[in-house]
């Protein structure tokens, strides 16, 4: 088996049919096998695979176990010598999936691949992750953060910190040397935790701009209102508490406290002065802060 598509769903039906016609399309003669594991979806995303896509292997989970857990229950059964983790909010253009094929087999340290990825309107999508540093935070926090795509000015392939979990190829047996995801990650945080492992563990991570995959962004992240944020912080200070320790980690979880009380009281300033728009995100932001207890991490999420 040449690769292992694996896709984590909730309650993506529409998103999820369109990336699995894509992988059809894509496949190129590659030996694969395909397995979405549903999180406990209730819009007949279950249905419609046994329906239309026969060929999919399916692990039917009764509630949402989140983006790590539910990717090592296939990381656990998957036969390709390669692996792909893609969201079901995405679609695989041209023939990505044989040329990274193909450049594993040519690069035997590689341990992960990050691929291009697209916006929707064809404009190139920051798929290449840095570490969540405490510069990087305060950056974020001052309004001052980088919003040019770091894999923008790369057309040959380099060598990267992390890259995005949304198209993620792994070479299984770096997996079989560094360990699956780290399940205490529920949302955000787990790929960048597992390429900084990949590379600890002597295995190289790249960004090699070959292919296309558009990623249109939201999926099941839109269901989740202002409970992303607050999963994007846990993430965020579980990383630093992992790597750093629990000084880090309060330092972390401080400054995210400062970034969103911030962007609270600037969005209920805009509010008062009518500003279109405004309100909604006052009320974001007041629902978060109200919130934020529950953003430090747990020991596991069960």
């Amino acid at each position: 088996m040449d690769l292992t598509v694996i896709l984590v769903n909730w309650n993506t039906r529409d998103l999820l049919r369109d990336c699995l016609h894509s992988l059809r399309a894509g496949a190129a003669g590659l030996k694969i096998e395909i397995i979405v594991v549903d999180n406990g979806s209730s819009d007949g995303s279950l249905p419609m695979l046994a329906a239309d896509f026969p060929e999919v292997a399916v692990i039917a989970n009764a509630h949402n176990r989140g983006f790590a857990a539910a990717n090592n229950q296939a990381l656990a059964v998957a036969r390709g010598r390669h692996l792909l983790l893609l969201n079901t909010d995405t679609l695989v253009v041209g023939d990505v999936l044989p040329r990274a094929v193909e450049w594993l087999d040519a690069h035997p340290r590689a341990g992960v691949l990050g691929p291009r990825v697209l916006n929707a309107d064809g404009t190139v999508q920051d798929s290449v992750k840095g570490w969540p540093g405490f510069r990087y935070l305060a950056r974020q926090t001052l309004g001052l953060r980088r919003r040019r795509p770091v894999n923008l000015g790369l057309q040959d392939a380099a060598p990267v910190p992390a890259v995005s979990g949304c198209a993620m190829f792994v070479r299984h047996a770096a997996l079989h040397d560094v360990g699956p995801l780290d399940e205490s990650f529920f949302f955000y945080g787990e790929e960048t935790d597992w390429c900084r492992r990949f590379v600890r563990a002597g295995w190289g991570v790249h960004f090699v701009p070959l292919g296309e995959i558009v990623h249109f962004g939201g999926g099941a992240a839109r269901r989740l209102d202002h409970r992303r944020d607050l999963f994007l912080t846990e993430g965020t200070v579980r990383l630093h508490r992992k790597h750093g320790g629990l000084a880090a980690g309060l330092a972390a979880y401080a400054l995210l406290a400062v970034f969103n009380a911030s962007r609270g009281a600037l969005w209920a300033g805009l509010a008062l002065a009518r500003r279109p728009g405004a309100q909604a995100r006052a009320r974001h932001f007041a629902r978060v802060i109200a919130d934020y207890g529950q953003a430090w991490p747990r020991e596991k999420r069960t």
